[in-house]
């Protein structure tokens, strides 16, 4: 495969005759010629993920607690989009009372805030966000 090339002269008056190192062929590329055979052995594998829809905010325990029933049929009587409203007024409303608790005995807003988790999570468990 290998073929040697020599060079004669450099220029026309030169008498000595220069030799060559190169024993490849012109028709491979300077990166050898062994390159498509390594080009094929050396494969990158890429790891493909599963496309994950967008995370929703969803109850645990749906449908569950003692409440859930009443919360469903409810909503299932006023529509959801009123059913919704309602919801959020009587959350709201009772972040309020929340906060108006903790002024009422100095407790600052990081003892708020985890009385306001604490009353979601107590609201999820009774089914009240069913």
């Amino acid at each position: 495969m290998a073929s040697v090339v020599t060079a004669t002269t450099l220029s026309k008056g030169s008498t000595a005759g220069l030799c060559s190192s190169f024993h490849g062929s012109w028709g491979t590329s300077f990166l050898g010629e062994d390159h498509s055979l390594l080009a094929s052995k050396s494969r990158v594998r890429v790891a493909v993920r599963p496309i994950r829809s967008a995370p929703v905010m969803k109850n645990v325990n749906e449908g569950k607690g003692i409440f859930a029933p009443l919360v469903i049929v409810t909503r299932n009587i006023i529509g959801k989009k009123r059913f919704n409203q309602l919801r959020g007024k009587a959350i709201a409303l009772h972040s309020q009372v929340i906060t108006e608790f903790c002024k009422s005995i100095g407790a600052d807003g990081k003892q708020r805030q985890g009385l306001i988790r604490l009353a979601k999570k107590n609201g999820e468990w009774l089914g009240f966000l069913a």
